[in-house]
């Protein structure tokens, strides 16, 4: 049986945003992009839909990114 993890909105946000040219802002984007590849598929993932309602919150372009990326679990 897998483990379980509940995706909250700044997974979303990093993986869906252009790189930032802040460096401790980049490193985070990057170890998550790493964790989103390797370790997710070995979890059970799960999105409540609060946080499904705050990334359609903010800049339309980037709420686009977030909601349409492709970012689901399984």
């Amino acid at each position: 049986m897998k483990s379980s993890v509940y995706i909250e909105t700044t997974i979303e946000s990093y993986l869906s945003a252009n790189l930032s040219r802040d460096i401790v802002v980049a490193a985070h984007q990057q170890i998550t992009y790493e964790w989103w590849e390797k370790v997710r598929p070995q979890l059970d993932c799960f999105i409540s839909p609060f946080v499904i309602q705050e990334s359609q919150r903010g800049d339309d372009d980037a709420a686009k990114r977030r909601i349409n990326g492709g970012i689901t679990c399984g």
